[in-house]
């Protein structure tokens, strides 16, 4: 199913997926579950409080192990559901790119 309004195609489940989020350093770790993704961002759900949590640069765990992450950063929060951003390389967003560069966080 695709959203429109961002440029690209969002892949949203009918069952969501269960993923990590952890601390770039590794400090903290979070069960939440895959709602919805795409090439540039994704929706979570969180259970429980993310208060204390430095959701500013974290990776997104899509596997039990953790051997598949993409690194990411807090969007938008709406009671349990997030909308994250993915980011590549060191702090460089993927979207917001002017003048065809990329804008750096």
């Amino acid at each position: 199913m695709a959203e429109d309004g961002k440029g690209t195609e969002r892949v949203t489940f009918s069952r969501g997926y269960d993923v990590c989020i952890m601390a770039i350093d590794g400090t903290w770790r979070r069960d939440c579950t895959l709602n919805a993704i795409s090439d540039t961002d994704a929706i979570l759900t969180v259970e429980g409080s993310i208060q204390g949590l430095n959701l500013k640069e974290f990776f997104l765990l899509l596997s039990s192990t953790g051997l598949a992450y993409r690194r990411c950063e807090l969007v938008r929060v709406n009671g349990a559901e997030m909308d994250i951003q993915f980011l590549r390389g060191k702090n460089r967003k993927k979207r917001g790119a002017a003048n065809g560069q990329d804008a750096v966080a």
